[in-house]
C-alpha cells in the first residue's frame, strides 16, 4: 500500500512537472513568434526600425526632388534624429538636422558597414525607402542596439527539439528525486493511517503511536482517541453481552425451581386421595411461587428498562423528611417486620429533592428490606435524612470485602446470604433507580460491625 500510494504521488508530480514545462515552451515560441510579426507595432512602437519604416509618410516629390515636410522634421527632433536623402548612385540630395561632417555621399559597402556597426560617433543608422530613392536616419546614442546573426533553421528546430528535451528529462529527473523525497515522508503516514483504520474494522483498538507525526499529528491523536473511545464501548459491550447471557442463565434457572414446584404440586392436587388440607397447603405453594415468578419478572422487565433509559421518571418536588418518614412508618405497619426495630432521625427538615416517589421509594425500601432479611432479628435499623441525603444503617453481619464490588450486580449474592429468598435484583434496581435520578450510592462495610448506605443526589 505504502509504495502504491508513493507511485501514484511520484507520477502526479511527474505529469505536474511535463505539462509546466511544454506549457512554458508553447509560451516562449508562441510570443517570440508574435514579436517577430506582429510584435514591433506594439512593443517597440518607438524604436529606430519602426520610426524609420513610417516616417516615408513625411516625403513628397516637388519638381522631381524628395522633399521632407515640415512635420517630418519636427518628428525627427522629437525622436532625437537626423535624416539624408540618397539617390541611387548613393548621393545626398536632400537631408534635415545632420550634423555638418556628415557624408555627402556614401558607397554600398559605406552602408552596409554604418547600418550593422554604426560609425566613429556611436551613431546608429537606420534605412528606408522612398520610390526611387532610399533615406538613412541617424540617432546619436540610440538606447537601441541592433545584433546581428545566421542560424540554419532546420539546425535551429533540431537544436530546439534537443533542448527541450533535454530540458524535460533533466526537469522530470529533479522532480522525481524531489517529489520521491517528500512523497515517502508524506505518504509513510497516509498508509500508517490507512493501516490503523484497517485495524479498528478488524476490532484492533490498540493505542499505537508514531514517531514522527507531522502534520498529521491531530490525525493521529484523533485516531488513538477514536481507538480509546471503540475499546471503551466494546469493553461495554461485552460486559453487558456477559450480563445478559448471566441474566438469561440466572432468570431461567431462578424460574426453573418455582415451575417445577408448581408443575409437581399441580400434579398432587390431581391425585384422588388428596386430602382438603393438603389440597389447601399445595394450593398455597402454587400460588406462592406463582407470585415469585410474577415479582421475579417484574423486577427483571424493570432492571432492563432501566438499564436501557427507557423507565421514564415523574419527579415532583418532595419534602425528604416527611416522604422518609411515611416509607418507615408503611414498613413497621407490616406484619412481617413489626418486630423489627427501625429508628428515624432528620436534622433537614427543608430538604426537598425532585424525584419520581413510587422509584424512590422501591429503591430505599429494598436497602430497608435488605437490611432485614440479610441479618438476624435482634438487628438495629437507622434511618436518616440530612443534608447530604439519606443513610440507611444497620449493626447487623455486614458484608465480606471481596462482595462489595459486586454487590449492587444483578444475581448476585453474598457469602452470608444462603437460604435467603428474593429475586436477586433489588439492589441493582435501587442502584439503576438513583443513578436515574443523577445520584449516587455509598456503601461502606465491615464484617460483624454492620453496613452503612449513604443515598446521595446533587440537585
Amino acid at each position: 500500500m505504502k509504495w502504491k500510494l508513493t507511485v501514484r504521488y511520484l507520477f502526479s508530480v511527474l505529469s505536474i512537472v511535463f505539462i509546466v514545462v511544454f506549457v512554458n515552451m508553447v509560451l516562449l515560441f508562441g510570443i517570440l513568434y508574435y514579436q517577430q510579426t506582429k510584435g514591433n507595432d506594439n512593443f517597440s512602437a518607438e524604436t529606430g526600425e519602426n520610426f524609420t519604416r513610417q516616417f516615408s509618410r513625411y516625403l513628397s516629390i516637388e519638381n522631381g526632388q524628395p522633399v521632407i515636410s515640415d512635420e517630418g522634421v519636427q518628428a525627427l527632433k522629437t525622436f532625437g534624429g537626423w535624416l539624408q536623402l540618397l539617390d541611387q548612385n548613393g548621393q545626398v540630395v536632400n537631408a534635415a538636422l545632420s550634423p555638418e561632417d556628415a557624408p555627402t555621399h556614401y558607397s554600398p559597402v559605406e552602408l552596409v558597414h554604418i547600418y550593422k556597426y554604426m560609425d566613429d560617433q556611436l551613431t546608429t543608422y537606420y534605412v528606408g525607402q522612398f520610390k526611387d530613392y532610399s533615406y538613412l536616419v541617424g540617432v546619436p546614442d540610440s538606447p537601441d542596439q541592433r545584433l546581428f546573426f545566421m542560424f540554419n533553421s532546420s539546425k535551429f528546430l533540431s537544436y530546439v527539439s534537443k533542448a527541450f528535451v533535454a530540458i524535460t528529462i533533466a526537469d522530470l529527473i529533479i522532480a522525481g528525486l524531489v517529489g520521491l523525497l517528500f512523497s515517502s515522508i508524506i505518504t509513510r503516514p497516509v498508509s500508517y493511517m490507512i493501516n490503523r483504520i484497517s485495524q479498528l474494522k478488524e476490532r484492533n483498538f490498540s493505542i499505537q503511536k508514531m514517531k514522527r507525526q507531522g502534520i498529521f499529528k491531530p490525525v493521529f491523536s484523533n485516531l488513538n482517541s477514536v481507538s480509546e473511545t471503540l475499546q471503551a464501548h466494546e469493553e461495554e459491550r461485552m460486559k453487558l453481552e456477559k450480563m445478559r447471557e448471566e441474566w438469561i442463565s440466572n432468570v431461567s434457572h431462578d424460574l426453573k425451581t418455582p415451575l417445577a414446584s408448581i408443575q409437581g404440586f399441580a400434579e398432587l392436587l390431581r391425585e384422588q386421595d388428596v386430602t382438603e388440607s393438603e389440597r389447601v397447603d399445595y394450593a398455597e405453594v402454587i400460588e406462592r411461587k406463582s407470585i415469585y415468578m410474577k415479582e421475579l419478572l417484574d423486577d427483571f422487565n424493570l432492571t432492563m428498562r432501566l438499564r436501557n433509559q427507557e423507565m421514564p421518571l415523574h419527579r415532583e418536588d418532595t419534602r425528604l423528611e416527611s416522604f422518609v418518614r411515611e416509607l418507615i412508618i408503611d414498613v413497621l405497619n407490616d406484619p412481617k417486620y413489626c418486630d423489627t426495630a427501625i429508628s428515624f432521625s432528620s436534622d433537614a427538615p427543608d430538604l426537598r429533592w425532585s424525584i419520581d416517589r413510587h422509584l424512590m421509594k422501591r429503591a430505599v425500601l429494598n436497602f430497608i428490606n435488605n437490611a432485614i432479611i440479610h441479618n438476624d432479628k435482634d438487628i438495629q435499623i437507622t434511618v436518616s435524612v440530612s443534608n447530604s441525603g439519606i443513610t440507611i444503617e444497620d449493626d447487623g453481619k455486614g458484608i465480606a470485602r471481596h462482595d462489595m464490588d459486586q454487590i449492587f450486580n444483578r444475581y448476585y449474592r453474598g457469602t452470608n446470604t444462603e437460604n435467603i429468598l428474593g429475586t436477586g435484583l433489588g439492589l441493582a434496581i435501587s442502584r439503576d433507580i438513583i443513578k436515574a435520578h443523577g445520584g449516587s450510592i455509598i456503601l461502606t462495610s465491615e464484617i460483624g460491625m454492620g453496613t452503612k448506605v449513604e443515598i446521595r443526589i446533587e440537585e
